[in-house]
């Protein structure tokens, strides 16, 4: 009797919480914070949702296909200059800087990712934050283009004139037009990710996640695959690099410093990088506890670092997969209880 022969990459079943518009929905649940949020409330959530776009953007790297980046941060930092050197130096208007933030930060990602992929595991990992301190080096000293260690300063709102013929926009503050402006962009480009992602590209990435050379004896050019992702991953943290530097009106070197890195890469490892909405999930943790945190003490550092070590221990799988973890512990009680 003959064995049915299945595709390894075949399409999976998808379960019902997947096929949930959830870009659509989370963006109809944060819409009416322009209306109804306070002056803070919408400073805090434009602030998450573009280190959310950032975050998944590394995830893409990271949790899809393995990779693990110290220098995603270099082209945020491009990206934000690129948009910060064109709107306030040349007087662009943002809808040619923002795309032109993503494109410049993609060629970037292309140029440095042509090398780092050639290597693997650790070496890999060093290689990106090489190359991201020299692009750390080249903000701070150039200072006829970057403005050194100064930066960019005052970098313009975009022109939000349009919205007015919007109904009930027209009376709504310059910060509130910038944080509906943001939340559009970014669940526009979470949403083109999710599709990259659950397309048959995404599928090879977690291909060579899963076995890289198993990956490679079937035939899949693993490099360029690794490029590929590289280059997309770039230029999605070029855009949410952009709209950092208009949101906080001035792009610095600090943007690009490691650190910066870090704490990117601590949002997908705190929500759950096994899941495409974790480094979201992080990203919303993480700066609301900074913010809540600094307002009572100075020792930010030392509540994170205690935070980490209780969630290698205690949440190895981050946010949402404890949260997973307990819906099938609980699911497992309630089919017990039920035979």
């Amino acid at each position: 009797m003959s064995m049915p022969i299945t595709n390894s990459l075949a399409r999976p079943a998808v379960p019902a919480i997947r096929r949930v518009p959830w870009t659509l929905l989370i963006f109809l649940l944060l819409a009416p914070l322009a209306w109804i949020g306070s002056r803070y409330s919408i400073f805090l959530v434009t602030e998450i949702t573009i280190d959310a776009l950032f975050a998944i953007s590394l995830n893409l790297l990271l949790g899809t296909t393995g990779l693990v980046s110290f220098g995603h941060v270099a082209y945020f930092g491009v990206g934000a200059y690129v948009c910060g050197i064109l709107m306030k130096t040349y007087g662009v208007s943002f809808a040619i800087a923002f795309p032109a933030a993503g494109l410049g930060a993609a060629l970037a990602a292309l140029v440095f990712g042509y090398f780092c992929v050639r290597l693997t595991k650790i070496y890999f990992a060093m290689l990106t934050l090489a190359f991201s301190q020299i692009i750390w080096a080249i903000c701070f000293k150039w200072n006829a283009v970057t403005g050194g260690d100064q930066g960019i300063a005052d970098v313009p709102f975009p022109d939000m004139q349009w919205m007015d013929s919007i109904p009930g926009i027209s009376g709504l503050s310059a910060n509130a037009r910038f944080y509906l402006l943001a939340l559009t962009l970014v669940a526009v480009a979470i949403a083109v990710i999710g599709m990259i992602t659950r397309s048959p590209f995404g599928r090879m990435l977690t291909a060579i996640r899963d076995n890289r050379e198993r990956a490679a004896f079937i035939g899949l050019n693993v490099r360029a695959y690794e490029l590929a992702v590289f280059v997309v991953a770039g230029g999605f943290a070029g855009l949410s690099g952009a709209l950092y530097g208009i949101f906080t009106r001035g792009v610095f070197p600090d943007y690009v410093f490691w650190p910066k890195s870090a704490e990117v890469m601590i949002m997908a490892i705190l929500g759950g990088m096994g899941f495409f909405w974790g480094p979201a999930v992080g990203a919303l943790v993480l700066v609301w506890l900074n913010q809540e945190i600094t307002n009572y003490t100075e020792y930010w550092p030392f509540v994170l670092g205690t935070m980490l070590l209780v969630l290698l221990f205690a949440l190895p799988g981050g946010v949402l997969g404890g949260l997973a973890g307990l819906y099938g512990t609980l699911r497992r009680r309630m089919g017990r209880r039920d035979a």
